[in-house]
């Protein structure tokens, strides 16, 4: 599966991935952990006031934790991101916007 993921981290910057993968149960359970390792290890905090940690909000912490400069310049960090991402949410297309704090199909 290809998958082309927009993460938009203010007005000004944005960066575009691309990430081709083949998605099995055990990939895809193996990608959630791999998002709530990088959750714990980034230090991310949670974005509800109940402290409830949805997958997406890890997503938004992750991707705002290594931030334009690691992910546009560190190709191993931005492919092992942009793959983890369409392993777990398996969709074409995904768009990770935080200034809006939403990701999107």
């Amino acid at each position: 599966m290809r998958c082309d993921i927009t993460i938009v981290f203010d007005t000004r910057r944005s960066l575009d991935l691309t990430a081709t993968v083949e998605t099995t149960p055990q990939r895809q359970s193996q990608a959630r952990d791999w998002f709530d390792g990088a959750w714990e290890t980034l230090g991310c905090e949670p974005l509800r006031p109940s402290g409830k940690v949805l997958l997406l909000d890890k997503v938004l912490g992750v991707a705002d934790a290594l931030g334009y400069d690691t992910l546009s310049t560190d190709e191993k960090e931005a492919r092992e991101f942009a793959e983890n991402l369409a392993l777990a949410l398996e969709r074409p297309r995904i768009t990770v916007d935080l200034p809006g704090l939403t990701v999107g199909y």
